[in-house]
């Protein structure tokens, strides 16, 4: 199956929960234990900001021995969400289905487990709403203290490791299994993060075949209350395509950030791709979903309908429209200025999620 998937997946299962500690004083953090050196862990921060991604490992085994635990391990899950690759290569990769690493990754939840004379904590790497991966901690003793600490320097080393990967090609390649083709390397160095979201809405994306990219793209972008997403599929599956779909990823963003409505954002893209693809065309759906006012308003742009999911059933035909001859399409096919493109709407209700795909098969 080829093509890109962007909307929403919740799930939820068994969650462990331990039980904080009791409060210590500060004066008396040291005399029982768990106090810990705190100019010893600002350094160690420090270090991990500016430590290259190949020394991390050995920064947060430092961390984690300062924080009153034993050892430390970072896994970053692969470009399709199959394995958990750690990033000290002495260890082994871990499957996402069938693992513990993979529940605490799937689930956003803890994960604890007893390994020899010891535990080990599982705990998700998320940054925003962007699974990373997940770190495990081991530890001879697990109480409220440390369990909090391993929250916290996954949260830091979350946005720590966000910020190295986008310089960092040995980052990339870790958690790639395959050769990327050249048209597909072009296209995700344009793409967003996979998950972007707040308390109000989440929006997530799949691209399949993740090393054989054409034309496939996605984005999506929260400006205050208002979500904007994407999806985009160009001619053909070559570095023509991806070329194509890189310049209406441009001009849409372009667009929205200047406060362009759907019907001026589809028109911009409209126009770049006739001005400088005359030969190429683009098909694609693009959406503003309204949080404040639960509307959601969309343009169809030659591309199959998005589907409507609600309480984990699909409702038929809750999105069909009129569609629209996909970008560029249209102008060479009409002389003069194209008629501005229509949008739909609809009202929005807490719990239902969006889903846009290609044709299954589609080649």
């Amino acid at each position: 199956m080829r093509g890109a998937g962007i909307g929403v997946r919740l799930g939820a299962e068994e969650v462990i929960f331990v039980p904080d500690g009791p409060h210590v004083p500060a004066g008396r953090a040291a005399r029982s234990g768990v106090g810990i050196d705190e100019e010893r862990l600002e350094e160690l921060i420090s270090m991990a900001h500016t430590a290259m991604p190949t020394d991390l490992s050995g920064v947060v085994n430092q961390c984690v021995s300062t924080l009153g635990m034993d050892s430390a391990v970072i896994y970053l899950v692969d470009l399709q969400q199959r394995l958990l690759v750690p990033l000290d290569e002495t260890f082994q990769t871990l499957p996402v289905d069938g693992s513990l690493a993979g529940w605490a990754y799937r689930t956003v939840s803890l994960r604890v487990t007893d390994y020899e004379d010891s535990v080990i904590v599982w705990v998700p790497l998320v940054d925003g709403a962007e699974r990373l991966g997940v770190l495990a901690v081991r530890t001879a003793t697990l109480d409220g203290s440390r369990l909090r600490r391993s929250r916290m320097l996954a949260g830091l080393l979350a946005v720590v490791i966000t910020s190295k990967r986008a310089y960092s090609d040995w980052l990339v390649a870790r958690t790639r299994t395959e050769q990327m083709q050249l048209h597909a390397e072009l296209m995700r160095a344009f793409l967003p993060p996979r998950t972007i979201g707040n308390r109000d809405c989440v929006s997530t994306a799949v691209l399949e075949p993740a090393y054989g990219l054409g034309g496939d793209a996605f984005d999506h972008s929260v400006v205050k209350n208002m979500l904007h997403t994407a999806i985009f599929d160009a001619m053909g599956h070559n570095l023509a395509s991806g070329l194509t779909t890189s310049v209406a990823l441009a001009g849409a963003r372009n667009a929205r950030r200047s406060g362009a409505g759907l019907p001026e954002l589809v028109g911009t893209v409209d126009q770049a791709l006739a001005g400088w693809l005359p030969d190429q065309f683009c098909t694609g759906i693009l959406c503003q979903l309204d949080v404040t006012t639960s509307s959601l308003r969309w343009i169809n742009c030659g591309h199959p309908p998005p589907l409507l999911i609600r309480d984990e059933r699909v409702i038929d035909h809750a999105l069909v429209g009129k569609s629209q001859p996909p970008m560029a399409a249209a102008r060479s096919a009409r002389t003069g200025e194209p008629e501005g493109p229509r949008s739909g709407a609809r009202t929005w209700r807490p719990g239902s999620a969006v889903y846009r795909r290609r044709h299954r098969g589609a080649q």
